[in-house]
């Protein structure tokens, strides 16, 4: 299993919602996730960079893995701000892209328990960035025009190591 990159027809699909509490598979894909992103490394992971149609996100900001299914972002703040994002499907490369400052995301935990975050700054930013992939957009997805030509060009040309 590997962290699928730009152009992958997969990172532009819409995930599935799932039943955290039915759903068989899911400690396994969770910790799947996990360690490719702390390999790649990275600070989150949603489940289609690496084929998997399903609502389910891994982030770590502080050295504690936080696992998300069904996350939704209910609340965000009028104060945005625009700041470089990469990204594990975009690797070597940074887009500038607004984001609400603060957001609160409600979500299921593994075991189908309610969560509710109250996210800030990169915390924030952070979540925003792994339900877009969930909801089948890229950082360069957020760019203007001119933007997303000079990061896919920066992209093409970056040398891959994998």
């Amino acid at each position: 299993m590997e962290i699928l990159t730009h152009p992958n027809p997969a990172l532009k699909q819409t995930a599935a919602e799932i039943d955290p509490a039915s759903d068989a598979e899911l400690l396994d894909l969770v910790g799947r996730m996990a360690q490719l992103m702390y390999d790649a490394p990275g600070i989150g992971l949603a489940a289609p960079q690496i084929g998997v149609q399903k609502r389910v996100i891994v982030m770590d900001l502080d050295d504690r893995l936080v696992a998300l299914c069904n996350p939704e972002i209910v609340k965000v703040s009028a104060e945005t701000v625009t700041d470089e994002e990469g990204c594990l499907s975009l690797p070597g490369i940074g887009v500038q892209v607004e984001r609400a400052v603060e957001v609160v995301c409600e979500a299921f935990d593994i075991k189908g328990n309610p969560v509710r975050i109250e996210a800030q700054d990169l915390f924030a930013r952070l979540i925003q960035h792994e339900i877009d992939h969930l909801d089948g957009m890229l950082i360069i997805d957020r760019a203007t025009p001119d933007e997303r030509k000079a990061a896919i060009r920066r992209y093409n040309e970056h040398p891959s190591d994998e």
